[in-house]
């Protein structure tokens, strides 16, 4: 396959260039667009996770313009899995055994994914306010289906968009017109960090006592565990430690699809720097958990963790590990805290809020793709209940 793929999109008059490697990409037209420098689609992010996982992941960047410049740009995943790894009892969103047994039977399946495997958001296209959404949408279907089109080999089954936030679904809803399926997943816990938290105690004392004596309570079972911010040399010092810990919080997972390693973690704390946290637990000497996060323009997101679950019930660790990133949010100032999806009820309780999200999925094959009809109408988020911490309602 060519490293670079020089294409025009059929319904307009924009053309689009497909690369495999972002040492390939054009850094000056992407970083026009991506001017307000959005972290996940940084050529420097993008290329530290090609140069660990190109082994499993295939990676794609599209580059769209107009006659006058770059007007778009796109991020995508090629990937496999097996659909015995997916956990339909604990599923994120609920799929019935009749349309899981129809369509989901042991495969191999591959997809191709516009976004980040590795982060819930709009990481994953992004265009400027020169072109409209529906030219922009209409554009991203074209050239996917041409980057499909090109693999040789294990054609990917399955074209998926993740994530968009409901500030975007008006925009984003263009893509159903390319015969796209929309559904649902499982909410985001986000938590909107108040101007007059300037520390943690401000943050206790806009709470309600039943609420700020529990967190008390988590600081004091927790209250053994030293917590320390790792260098890139910490973590490749820990490297096995840390991918112990990370693959017990896998093997609990209900779907996962790729995945991070220490090495990863290494290299995007060197390259990243202050923009990527990485927290070690530790009880006496012993590495007992970590969490990682991304500082982005206004908002801290919370990323990957690793726990050991022997001491977790006893000293809090993951309760903990959720107020540490909660003072994080405060310290570094930001609008929000992206805590993601799963665990609605803990997560409430330290104030975040569920905000929906919507997927777009077409099948390769247009026969298939109207057999989706039926699957993704089964598609429904999980049930979950929220909880109010707070005094007063907030913002």
């Amino acid at each position: 396959m060519l490293d670079k793929i020089k294409n025009r999109c059929k319904a307009t008059t924009l053309h689009y260039s497909i690369f495999n490697s972002a040492n390939d990409v054009p850094s000056i037209d992407w970083n026009s667009i991506n001017n307000k420098n959005n972290l996940f689609l940084t050529l420097d992010y993008l290329n530290t996770l090609e140069d660990t996982l190109s082994e499993t992941i295939g990676f794609r960047y599209i580059l769209f313009y107009d006659q006058n410049g770059p007007v778009g740009i796109a991020v995508n995943q090629l990937i496999k899995f097996n659909t015995e790894d997916l956990k339909f009892q604990e599923f994120p969103c609920r799929i019935s055994d009749a349309i899981k047994n129809t369509f989901m039977k042991s495969m191999d399946v591959r997809v191709l994914v516009c976004g980040n495997l590795f982060s819930c958001g709009e990481h994953g296209f992004l265009y400027s306010d020169k072109i409209s959404a529906k030219e922009a949408f209409e554009n991203l279907s074209d050239a996917l289906k041409e980057i499909r089109k090109t693999e040789k080999t294990d054609k990917p089954s399955f074209i998926l968009l993740k994530e968009f936030w409901p500030t975007s679904f008006d925009q984003s809803d263009y893509i159903i017109n390319q015969k796209f399926r929309e559904f649902r997943i499982d909410v985001n816990m986000v938590l909107q960090v108040q101007s007059n938290w300037n520390n943690f105690d401000d943050y206790l004392g806009s709470m309600k006592t039943k609420f700020r004596t529990r967190a008390k309570k988590v600081f004091k079972k927790s209250s053994d565990l030293l917590v320390k911010d790792f260098t890139s040399e910490d973590i490749d010092q820990y490297k096995e430690a840390i991918d112990t810990l990370y693959l017990s919080v896998l093997d609990n997972a209900d779907f996962k699809i790729g995945k991070l390693d220490a090495v990863t973690f290494r290299n995007l704390k060197k390259t990243l720097q202050s923009s990527f946290v990485f927290k070690a637990y530790f009880l006496d000497t012993k590495l007992v958990g970590f969490t990682t996060s991304f500082i982005l323009n206004n908002v801290v997101e919370a990323n990957h963790i690793g726990i050991d679950y022997a001491y977790n019930k006893s000293h809090d660790i993951y309760q903990r590990m959720l107020y540490d990133y909660v003072d994080l949010a405060i310290e570094k100032k930001v609008d929000e805290l992206r805590l993601g999806r799963t665990a609605e009820i803990i997560k409430s309780c330290v104030g975040a809020k569920p905000v929906e999200m919507k997927l777009y999925v077409r099948h390769g094959n247009s026969i298939s793709n109207k057999l989706l009809k039926p699957l993704v109408e089964f598609i429904s988020p999980s049930e979950y209940e929220v909880r109010n911490p707070f005094k007063l309602q907030l913002s």
